[in-house]
């Protein structure tokens, strides 16, 4: 299994649970490079994010549509929240 949370392929749900594991354990080692360290940021980021993801999905040239999520977009979702200002 790949460790690093960037590189972390998630395809199912049992894929999404690790992903959880390895962002819960980034937030512990690295806090610095998280932008949302509370709840209530990360949340706000998280619904700001869910939003703006097909705009991501669009300037980086991939096929996703956000409309129609798989458990890859969760991570993705989940990935950007950490950072989203």
């Amino acid at each position: 299994m790949n460790d690093t949370l960037n590189d972390f392929k998630v395809k199912d749900r049992q894929s999404f649970i690790k992903f959880l594991d390895l962002l819960r354990k980034n937030f512990l080692d690295n806090p610095e490079s998280w932008e949302n360290k509370t709840l209530p940021d990360f949340l706000e980021a998280l619904s700001a994010y869910t939003e703006d993801v097909q705009g991501y999905y669009d300037n980086m040239k991939l096929n996703v549509n956000a409309d129609k999520p798989d458990w890859s977009t969760f991570a993705d979702i989940f990935k950007g929240a950490k950072i989203y200002e």
